[in-house]
């Protein structure tokens, strides 16, 4: 059997930085009914072939630290994938219809080029996700489609260049971990204060990533002075209701987008693979 083959009754692969750079080399069966799980993180894809939708019964595909710069419109007929995983890639758009998923729960998108033009129009209605991992990309604004994602529980767009929240975010009831440090926010919509992002238990359940944003001054005090528990008491405040009403994008400019063009999906370079 060759460096690469397949037998064809597996129904779990993982072929991890072994340099390969095509599909072909791993000599995969098409149509295939048995595969459910393939992992081909860290090595030099730079393409998915668009036949990948005949892997009929893959449930879990992790193509994480390669090269692709394009994904196949055919990827998202995969209707028995769960788990999607193309962080650290070349992603500067997703293909038309990507959000026709009937089964995927969690999407990672990590250390890609995307921005909120990226995104196919249905991208915000699959009705399964639990999990969207959308950090260390390019975005500035959040479609406010974000709202259809009922199912959602975990939303990640840390280090991104977000300079305003959409408002619909507080229709996410289910959501219990929102990441949006490192970004150029200063303020948020008061209407997210309705979601429950924080809790007192011995145990928390919950998790809020506000740091490392250029927040105006009395979010900055709420911070500093009652950590993520009195910030986010402090947005439900009437005091900030009224405060953000007359400055619904903060005071004076957002700080300047940082310079990305060393950033790893623009250049090759390969870091760890995530937590």
């Amino acid at each position: 059997m060759g460096k690469h083959d397949i037998a064809e009754d597996d129904t779990e692969i993982e072929i991890v930085d072994r340099n390969i750079a095509n599909f072909n080399q791993l000599h995969l069966q098409f149509p295939n009914e048995r595969l459910t799980r393939l992992t081909l993180s860290h090595n030099k894809l730079t393409s998915v072939p668009s036949n990948i939708s005949d892997l009929l019964k893959l449930e879990y595909l992790n193509l994480w630290n390669n090269q692709i710069e394009e994904l196949p419109p055919s990827i998202s007929t995969l209707k028995e994938l769960k788990i999607l995983n193309v962080g650290m890639n070349r992603l500067n758009k997703l293909p038309r219809g990507f959000g026709s998923f009937i089964k995927l729960e969690i999407l990672d998108l990590t250390y890609n080029n995307l921005k909120e033009q990226s995104l196919p129009g249905n991208f915000f209605f699959m009705p399964t996700l639990r999990a969207l991992y959308l950090g260390d990309n390019d975005f500035e604004s959040f479609p406010e489609d974000v709202e259809n994602l009922k199912e959602l529980q975990i939303l990640v767009l840390r280090e991104n260049d977000l300079i305003d929240l959409p408002k619909q975010l507080a229709h996410l009831e289910k959501l219990r971990e929102l990441h949006i440090q490192g970004n150029r926010l200063s303020v948020i919509p008061p209407e997210l204060g309705v979601l429950e992002m924080t809790d007192t238990g011995r145990q928390s359940t919950k998790t809020l990533r506000i740091e490392n944003n250029p927040w105006i001054r009395p979010l900055r005090e709420a911070y500093v002075n009652g950590n993520v528990a009195g910030f986010w008491n402090y947005i439900r405040s009437d005091n900030y209701r009224r405060l953000y009403e007359s400055h619904p994008r903060g005071v004076g400019s957002p700080p300047p987008k940082r310079n990305k063009d060393k950033k790893i999906s623009r250049n090759g370079g390969k870091v760890p693979p995530p937590c």
